[in-house]
């Protein structure tokens, strides 16, 4: 069953310019979207593809240094997305709100060619995951509203779609230019600067602004609404089913070990050089990419509860291939593979689950709910995981993951079991 049931779906009051049948179109601003956060990901990823062996092999940094830099890096964003998800709904402007996001983090980028030390770097890290913090429930918001009920699943599919192609093309532009580059480092950033800059252009130009309001059938002009209240956002936390989100969410990403941690545990275990360890992230995008929009369409089909633990699951094959699998030359494809498919069916299958349950007037409140709940669970695993790596070692630190991942997935599978049973 879905995560959230067809029939929690609001009939009344639909975004004006939906198409209501089971049609397949996207709509353009979804396209648009699209393109904004594939010429940003371009720029964050080859950031995120060099920051890892930046941090630890140039800069000296322990595993635990670079788990709290890691969890700054997503727990900022927690706590940021939550407020940006709120003023989007209480200004009823959620283009101005992801634009904002979208600058501060391009005028991050250039800030980490001036500093070195621990501090500095937490505290650009800190503004950039501000911006992101800002930008990602407008932006889900804006995609949601736009789309009919039935078909999230495969919209969602297509944003992270093209999401995902800058993610692989980020690590391989950067991966260029560290071959090619004497200070290899400094013109990543550099580059990475211009990307985002472009990024924004695209968002300011191309995705529109305020929703209009148009006639009713009667030709009259409906009142515009009032704003949204601390008050009723606050409310959304007596929905059950968003209530069931937000906690399986957290529980979840308690042991969601972070993208760089994986890499780093992936080149480690597999013996890749140095020089190839940008491309780690590539593999998981490629599969990302090519599952995206096929998986998310499966969710809107079968079930977003079903689509989602399933993800999980493929994560916790992952785990298990890391720290029991034999040495061989498939490992690190296998477990690329299986770390795409878990972004496939958990990405964008999450805030499609969430567009049938919160109203459209407090959608993007509803989005962060439950995406700042993900984020400081996955916040509080760097800290742990990186903790752990310090003291016991890689392998069991792992190894306390993936059990409690086991335990977790557990737990979700029954929290979001729907009235009539699960499918």
């Amino acid at each position: 069953m879905y995560l959230t049931d067809r029939s929690a779906a609001p009939k009344e009051g639909a975004a004006p310019g939906r198409r209501r049948g089971p049609g397949r179109r996207v709509a353009p601003v979804v396209l648009v979207l699209g393109t904004v956060s594939l010429i940003t990901d371009v720029s964050s990823e080859m950031v995120t593809a060099v920051l890892p062996l930046y941090l630890v092999t140039t800069l000296g940094f322990s595993p635990l240094g670079f788990g709290t830099l890691d969890g700054v890096y997503n727990g900022v964003s927690a706590l940021v997305q939550l407020t940006g998800g709120h003023l989007a709904d209480r200004i009823r402007n959620h283009k101005l709100l992801a634009g904002l996001g979208y600058g501060l983090s391009a005028l991050c980028k250039p800030l980490l060619l001036l500093v070195s030390s621990i501090g500095a770097l937490g505290t650009v890290l800190a503004l950039d995951r501000t911006g992101k913090g800002l930008r990602t429930a407008p932006r889900d918001a804006m995609i949601s509203l736009s789309t009919p009920t039935e078909t999230q699943g495969r919209a969602f599919g297509v944003h992270r779609a093209m999401d995902t192609t800058g993610a692989m093309l980020g690590p391989l532009a950067a991966f260029l230019i560290l071959q090619a580059a004497a200070d290899g480092y400094d013109a990543v950033f550099g580059v990475s600067t211009c990307v985002a800059v472009l990024g924004v252009l695209v968002l300011v130009l191309f995705v529109p602004g305020r929703r209009q309001t148009v006639p009713t059938e009667n030709g009259e002009v409906p009142d515009a609404k009032p704003p949204v209240h601390l008050r009723e956002a606050l409310a959304l936390l007596r929905i059950p089913r968003l209530r069931a989100l937000a906690g399986c969410a957290a529980l979840l990403g308690l042991t969601t070990v972070s993208d760089a941690f994986l890499y780093l545990l992936l080149q480690r275990r597999a013996g890749i050089g140095e020089q190839w360890f940008t491309l780690l992230p590539l593999g998981t995008a490629v599969v990302f990419l090519l599952l995206a929009v096929p998986v998310g369409s499966l969710a809107d089909r079968i079930g977003r509860r079903t689509v989602f633990l399933a993800g999980h699951v493929g994560l916790l094959c992952a785990y298990g291939l890391l720290l029991w699998a034999p040495d061989t030359p498939a490992l690190p494809y296998l477990v690329l593979a299986l770390h795409g498919i878990f972004y496939a069916a958990t990405d964008g299958v999450l805030p499609a689950a969430l567009a049938a349950v919160v109203p459209e007037r407090l959608r993007a409140t509803g989005l962060a709910v439950v995406g700042t709940s993900q984020a400081l669970a996955r916040f509080c695993c760097s800290l742990a995981f990186g903790a752990a790596w310090t003291l016991w070692g890689d392998g069991p630190a792992l190894a306390g993951s993936a059990i409690g991942l086991l335990c977790c997935a557990a737990v979700a599978a029954v929290v979001l079991r729907p009235a009539d049973g699960p499918r």
